[in-house]
């Protein structure tokens, strides 16, 4: 047995080698030069929706005690955006609004209850920004469901500015060193494909349709579900979409440009239609047509949301062939951490094109008109 006199010997020996570890630890971030915050920003509002969208100086926002400031230096420019500027959906927005939810950056600044964040660390902005984290919901890990959530560039301002605040609990901690341009697309788009292959509870080796596979969902959920061991099958319109899917990592390809008859040319050329569908196109008529195309047994999952959409599927054939239809919205703090890491290790890179935050105009209109091949990130410096 050792002696008294030798335990404490022991006890004194490690004090002395964990000590000089503690003190530098405290040293560097007492003596670490705080940034420095203007005042004033640019950024881009509205103050209608379908108004004119301004780029122009409005204030720093300054954090709430639960609160991080970010730094952005790059946002992606989402489909939820347009809705949120067009003002179509049923859940009200915020007026005026700074919208915008792919936001990548650093913490410059942070409230005195946040203990999660560093100044200096890089930081996401999701579209979830917090919940209540009381409810059923957030008790079960579904914040994003929780009736009393608050949205990033819809009731909170959010990327489409030079400095954004964000809940500490929510944002999303990005490694040091993660290129902040590719990563913003994965804050949202990747993170709800991801979420939504999730859901469909596929198994590696079956086949799943990426309905608008081409775009900035669509392109990243291509990556997510090869990366995940499932074969795809991606839907879009024209032989550039086509091309740019199959080199993303897509199996097969359907036009439905030069399709007559979409349904049966999807279920003859995955041998009687796939396992899973997601839905991530803005068609209401491709999201009912999924229906009819999915194997029996199959799961079709709901991403998308244009505005006033129904999803139609006959119910003879629905309980016949015993098919699900899931919804799925954004993922949580977990699928974000999951998605993030997917990225970090290469398997998923974000498809993307850098624009001026001052041209978010001219992307809008381009995301109207679907001439957009991935995803539009903006730089917040121009």
């Amino acid at each position: 047995m050792m002696s008294i006199s030798r335990v404490a010997a022991l006890r004194n020996q490690f004090a002395r080698l964990a000590k000089p570890a503690v003190v530098q630890q405290v040293f560097r971030h007492s003596t670490a030069s705080a940034p420095t915050i203007p005042k004033t920003q640019m950024g881009c509002v509205f103050e209608t929706n379908g108004g004119p969208i301004e780029y122009k100086e409005i204030p720093v926002p300054k954090p709430k005690p639960n609160e991080i400031l970010v730094h952005v230096k790059y946002s992606g420019v989402c489909h939820t955006d347009l809705h949120a500027w067009k003002g179509d959906w049923p859940l009200p927005v915020k007026l005026p609004l700074v919208g915008g939810h792919e936001g990548a950056g650093v913490v410059v600044a942070k409230g005195e209850n946040v203990k999660n964040f560093e100044i200096g660390d890089l930081a996401g902005i999701k579209w979830l920004n917090g919940s209540c984290m009381g409810c059923e919901f957030c008790q079960q890990g579904a914040e994003p469901n929780c009736p009393d959530a608050d949205l990033s560039g819809y009731t909170h301002d959010g990327s489409f500015q030079q400095y954004a605040t964000a809940d500490a609990v929510q944002a999303a901690k990005l490694p040091p060193g993660t290129d902040l341009a590719a990563v913003a697309p994965i804050l949202c788009a990747g993170v709800t494909v991801y979420k939504a292959l999730k859901t469909a509870a596929l198994r590696p080796g079956q086949i799943v349709a990426i309905s608008g596979a081409a775009g900035g969902l669509g392109s990243l959920a291509v990556q997510y579900a090869v990366a995940m061991g499932l074969r795809v099958l991606g839907i879009d319109g024209g032989e550039q979409k086509g091309e740019f899917i199959k080199k993303l990592g897509a199996e097969f390809y359907v036009d439905f440009t030069k399709e007559k008859d979409i349904v049966s040319a999807i279920q003859k050329i995955t041998n009687g239609g796939p396992h899973g569908v997601i839905n991530v196109s803005v068609s209401p008529a491709a999201i009912s047509q999924s229906c009819q195309y999915v194997r029996t047994l199959g799961k079709v999952v709901l991403v998308g949301l244009p505005a006033g959409a129904v999803c139609e599927s006959p119910v003879f054939e629905h309980v016949v062939k015993s098919i699900q239809i899931k919804g799925s919205y954004v993922g949580n703090r977990q699928d974000t951490a999951e998605a993030v890491d997917f990225f970090t290790r290469g398997l998923v890179k974000s498809p993307f094109q850098i624009a001026g935050l001052s041209e978010l105009p001219e992307v809008f209109k381009k995301m109207e008109e679907g001439k957009i091949l991935g995803r539009y990130v903006l730089d917040t410096s121009k």
